[in-house]
């Protein structure tokens, strides 16, 4: 690695170290002030409230990461082009292309690091988090767990077993109820292909209910549509709603491969997959963009980094916006997982190189 290489690697690490401790500076700063009050009226030590704050760091990264991306590549070639060391270097016979490859290095092993950070460390601290803040802040204690696509709820003397595609609505798919007496034995088991909370009380559709008779017999009632007073109703289900940033990206990948589920089911949990990695992937087209913008605000307005940050933030979040409404679309199953996640980052990434060509001439 030659002298020009290290230097501009050096000052490239320089400012994403000082803009991601900003960033969590600023992000924990605003959480402490929102939050403070609800760990003080729940009597918690400040031991648990600096847990949770930094615990809450890898999260704060990844989500920054991208931006943070950018913007330390726009700083680092701002300041060797305000200091006339970029001038300098293209009249020594440095072609453009060989300055801003130290850059686009430093910013894919940073993605690099963004993936193993999403992998290995942000699912358990994300769990964490979650975990203090409903179990020990909010007093809310699960009744239930979420496994390979169904949800399952043991209350006093009864079990619930279904899958929920919508969370938001009271509509149940491949429901079953279990109930028992005090001596733990089976008295009724219900199975239906559908079940809906209006009104009050359950309501089943297309099932069969079996009812002990003693000595292992049963017996067995057939209905396509029925109600049943079963004593929970889903105000009672709460399981706090588990974060794509709690799995990492290869549970999101066998989540998303898993069979049996409806065509909206796997277009969200595909949808989470493409969108968790794209999402820490957007870091490197936006450089790719906001370095021939740096130069190209400098040439018409005669300014660099004064007016370049603010372009390229507002370069950032109009490419976050797209985004996410496209990743919302892919959610709904109105748009295509992987074309969803792709399409910015082709868009703002081909931008860029042609640009980046057009200022190496």
């Amino acid at each position: 690695m030659n002298l020009l290489n290290r230097y501009i690697l050096r000052q490239f690490a320089k400012n994403i170290l000082l803009l991601v401790l900003s960033f969590i500076a600023i992000y924990i700063l605003i959480d402490f002030f929102e939050k403070i009050d609800n760990f003080v009226e729940k009597g918690k030590p400040m031991a648990l409230v600096a847990k949770f704050f930094l615990l809450s760091i890898p999260f704060v990264v990844e989500q920054m990461g991208p931006v943070c991306i950018l913007l330390a590549g726009v700083v680092t070639l701002g300041v060797l082009n305000h200091s006339n060391e970029l001038t300098a270097l293209k009249a020594g016979g440095v072609s453009l292309r060989k300055i801003i490859m130290p850059v686009i290095a430093a910013g894919a092993a940073a993605t690099l690091f963004l993936l193993a950070l999403s992998q290995f460390v942000l699912p358990r601290t994300a769990a964490q988090t979650s975990k203090i803040w409903y179990r020990e802040v909010k007093g809310h204690m699960p009744l239930g767990i979420y496994r390979s696509g169904r949800y399952y709820y043991q209350g006093d003397s009864n079990f619930y077993s279904f899958a929920r595609p919508d969370p938001s609505k009271t509509e149940f798919g491949f429901f079953s109820h279990a109930s028992w007496n005090k001596q733990y034995e089976l008295q009724a088991l219900v199975a239906a292909e559908y079940a809906v909370w209006q009104n009050g009380e359950w309501m089943l559709y297309n099932g069969q209910v079996q009812f002990a008779e003693g000595k292992g017999a049963f017996r067995t009632e057939v209905f396509d549509v029925r109600s049943f007073p079963f004593k929970e109703k889903p105000a009672d289900f709460f399981l706090p709603k588990l974060r794509s940033s709690e799995m990492s990206i290869l549970e999101l990948y066998r989540e998303a491969r898993r069979g049996k589920q409806s065509r909206e089911e796997q277009a969200a949990a595909w949808a989470d997959f493409y969108g968790r990695v794209s999402y820490i992937l957007l870091g490197l087209p936006l450089l790719l963009l906001g370095l021939p913008l740096l130069l190209m605000v400098y040439r018409k307005w005669g300014r660099d980094l004064s007016l370049a940050v603010p372009v390229s933030c507002g370069m950032a979040f109009a490419c976050w916006g797209i985004w996410a409404i496209l990743q919302s679309l892919a959610k709904a199953a109105y748009f295509n997982p992987l074309a969803a996640a792709l399409s910015v980052h082709l868009l703002v990434g081909l931008s860029g190189l042609f640009l980046l060509l057009r200022e190496d001439v």
